[in-house]
């Protein structure tokens, strides 16, 4: 009996392993808005192989495909962790692009946190949202800021957010 009883939990912590390994995928849809002109589809489709945390992220728009990474701002995120998403033509933490209904940031620690956030009061205000630094072949850019609806199952959770292409066309996202 005890031989079985091991046989069955190493049994559990392997398929737990194998599953904490494995790939998962998504898609959503979207809207392009720009004042004047008819909204257009956008298909975002992710991959990541730590359950949705991080991984890449692309956008197919009617003119342009745009991929890069995503990042789930969660309360062990690092500070060096989110420094690719600010790359690019973005200003440093997207300061010109108010975060989640404040208003602009300020540049604390090069990182561009919100004016009197370390980097740990950062990730706990920001948890379960999902930030990502999309690029085009052409070199268009593209920046998203999502909510997470169950954010501890990462992008796998689904959510809300919108996104912009450099130039001031947002997208309105839903996966």
């Amino acid at each position: 009996m005890r031989r079985l009883k091991r046989s069955a939990a190493a049994l559990v912590a392997a398929a737990g392993m194998a599953l904490a390994g494995c790939t998962t995928t998504g898609m959503g849809g979207g809207e392009i808005v720009q004042k004047g002109q008819p909204d257009k589809p956008v298909l975002f489709s992710w991959k990541s192989t730590d359950g949705g945390i991080t991984g890449t992220m692309t956008a197919t728009l009617p003119t342009a495909t745009f991929q890069g990474p995503f990042l789930q701002i969660t309360q062990q995120t690092q500070s060096d962790a989110m420094a690719p998403m600010w790359g690019g033509g973005w200003p440093v933490g997207w300061s010109d692009w108010s975060y989640w209904g404040y208003g602009g940031v300020a540049g604390m620690g090069g990182m561009g946190m919100m004016p009197g956030f370390d980097a740990v009061q950062f990730a706990t205000v920001y948890s379960g949202k999902v930030i990502a630094n999309l690029k085009s072949p052409q070199g268009g850019l593209m920046r998203c800021r999502l909510h997470m609806l169950r954010p501890q199952q990462g992008m796998s959770g689904g959510g809300t957010g919108e996104c912009q292409i450099q130039g001031g066309a947002t997208i309105q996202a839903s996966f």
